[in-house]
């Protein structure tokens, strides 16, 4: 009977990780700016603090592939996070775009996206381990009513990345192990706001065509496949203490896509004209070069009696690689340019576990993320600000082998503020106000060993 139950696993390891890779379709962001750390939902917890030396589960794949020599036989893990963030404008004096009318708030620009994990590893002898991960390290979405008072500067935001994570890892002695991964990721964008071709037929007859309240839409979309690679190790200092050190590549791009426009009427010979001729020589194929950041994290794990271990977590993040969003037109011409000017961020974290008993685990953590956006160039598309996260979760085993995780975290948001021009104040108007966040994550995670 005991061996009829060991061959259904691999069989629904695999079924679980198709229904995983099938399912990355939502993009929502929680980390600063767009990066997410929901790798898994058992760090979830502890505020993902001591995710490189943990490793008490196949999630350890993505987080320090080198911890995978800490689990033997064959392990699998998935989860799913609800991410639920929240972005409220208030506008605080904003100016209109050139011949058009004033807008609202925007409603809230979040909304809810589930963010889906799996992983699986095999300990081929005492010093070799394998490991194979799905995750989705970057996704954002945000979304405002057509007729939001920024909706020249941006309607629609979204990015979706998926990365396929295979992994080796090597035990050199009883207390370190080293490991590294290819990571074949993809990435979608899509981009959508309104065009004030009102502007763009009084700039190009010279002020001779003064039509107010014309208005259409851009939308650009793109998407490319990169490689990118992770190295870790771990060394157990003591029995009670263990330490991690884990860094994941930058992955360069150049999406190639389209940029569309529609659903403008001048009601002038002339206007739509220009308005043709305008997006002719912007539409059709486009090309952008995005560089997403590397990682570099070093995590300590302490075990400090039978029921209590302790976790800390320091990550840094090259997120200056990037400096602006421009998509140009395959003929030359730009067709929009973002200015971001990023910086490198620091999060720091700390956490605790304490078993009840043989089958029960309480968590908490609590970390602070740093934004990598500045004040003076804050974009309504990413509206970010530094955060302190609040995190709890347990932890329940059924048997020795197997456990189910259940996180929830709230993070608190900084209340950011906005003023932007696009780069065209008469084209765009000045976006002038102030957003409230938060977000509020709850995972759920299955693990087992077979």
């Amino acid at each position: 009977m005991m061996q009829t139950t060991q061959r259904r696993y691999p069989g629904t390891a695999m079924k679980v990780l198709a229904i995983v890779l099938g399912a990355f379709g939502s993009a929502a962001s929680h980390a600063a700016a767009f990066q997410l750390l929901e790798g898994n939902a058992s760090g979830l917890g502890n505020a993902y603090a001591g995710s490189a030396a943990v490793a008490e589960d196949a999630s350890t794949v993505f987080f320090n592939p080198a911890g995978m020599t800490l689990l033997p036989g064959r392990n699998v893990a998935f989860s799913v996070d609800l991410v639920r963030p929240s972005a409220k404008f208030s506008n605080q004096g904003s100016s209109n775009a050139l011949l058009q009318g004033s807008g609202g708030n925007g409603g809230d620009a979040g909304d809810l996206a589930a963010v889906p994990a799996g992983y699986l590893t095999w300990q081929l002898n005492d010093r070799v381990t394998l490991g194979l991960g799905l995750g989705a390290p970057f996704g954002l979405k945000t979304e405002y009513t057509p007729e939001w008072v920024g909706r020249f500067h941006a309607l629609k935001s979204e990015l979706k990345t998926i990365n396929v994570n295979p992994s080796v890892a090597f035990k050199v002695n009883d207390k370190l192990s080293v490991g590294a991964g290819l990571n074949f990721q993809r990435i979608e964008a899509d981009l959508t706001s309104l065009v004030n071709y009102s502007a763009v037929i009084a700039q190009v007859s010279g002020g001779g065509l003064l039509l107010p309240g014309v208005a259409g839409r851009a939308r650009i979309e793109g998407d490319d496949t990169a490689w990118g690679w992770n190295v870790g190790l771990i060394y157990q200092l003591s029995p009670e203490t263990r330490l991690g050190l884990a860094y994941r590549s930058k992955v360069d791009y150049t999406l190639k896509g389209t940029a569309s426009f529609d659903g403008a009427n001048s009601g002038s010979v002339g206007g739509n004209a220009i308005i043709a001729g305008f997006n002719a020589s912007r539409g059709g194929n486009v090309r952008a070069e995005v560089e997403l950041p590397d990682v570099a994290t070093f995590s300590v794990v302490q075990k400090i009696s039978d029921r209590w271990t302790m976790m800390g977590d320091v990550a840094w993040t090259g997120w200056s690689s990037l400096q602006e969003l421009r998509i140009d037109n395959v003929n030359g011409i730009n067709v929009s340019t973002e200015e971001l000017k990023w910086r490198d961020t620091w999060r720091v974290a700390f956490g605790g576990t304490y078993a009840c008993s043989d089958a029960l685990s309480l968590k908490f953590g609590l970390a602070w993320d740093q934004t990598p956006v500045r004040d003076t160039t804050r974009l309504p598309r990413v509206p970010d600000d530094d955060r302190v996260w609040l995190s709890v979760g347990l932890q329940w085993r059924p048997d020795s082998t197997s456990a189910v995780d259940v996180g929830y975290a709230h993070l608190f948001v900084k209340d950011s503020s906005v003023n932007n021009t696009g780069g065209n104040a008469a084209a765009k108007g000045t976006l002038v106000g102030q957003y409230e966040n938060s977000v509020d994550i709850l995972g759920v995670q299955y693990s087992t060993r077979f």
